[in-house]
């Protein structure tokens, strides 16, 4: 089963835009992903829809963030993704008049909408600022490795 890997993307790629300077082309932020521009431009387009980047086009252009990364949470991210399934997967519905089956998927639908709720209230709980700390934290300690240890 392939798992939905888009939401840790696209937080690499906020990341790496809140670090630069200047805006980021879809052909630079594909680089980082290791996938094309034309995917890059599609998922960002929906952020943009979300008020979570801007872009530029033209010379000089590219992508930004439209807000301070304390102002943007990995919930509002999610959503803007158009909120993927969070789990991979699901209740079983091939005889729905059986009693078993209906008690099976009445407990398992309840534990999933609570650790749903709980997920999403930590995604809320979650800004780019938060994982641009965690980030800033850990260079140092890797900037030291390859010092010492010469690899990346």
């Amino acid at each position: 089963m392939k798992l939905d890997s888009r939401l840790s993307s696209v937080l690499h790629v906020l990341l790496h835009m809140a670090e630069k300077e200047t805006p980021a082309t879809s052909e630079i932020l594909s680089r980082y992903l290791g996938t094309n521009p034309v995917v890059v431009r599609r998922t960002m387009a929906s952020l943009r829809e979300a008020g979570l980047v801007r872009s530029e086009r033209g010379r000089g252009g590219g992508w930004t963030l439209a807000r301070q990364l304390s102002a943007i949470t990995l919930r509002q991210i999610y959503e803007a993704l158009g909120a993927p399934a969070l789990f991979a997967f699901g209740n079983r519905n091939d005889r729905p008049d059986c009693l078993v089956e209906q008690a099976v998927n009445a407990r398992i639908e309840g534990a999933m909408e609570e650790a749903e709720a709980l997920l999403l209230a930590r995604f809320e709980a979650v800004t780019l600022a938060d994982l641009q700390a965690d980030f800033r934290a850990r260079l140092p300690v890797h900037l030291q490795e390859i010092h010492v240890h010469g690899r990346a």
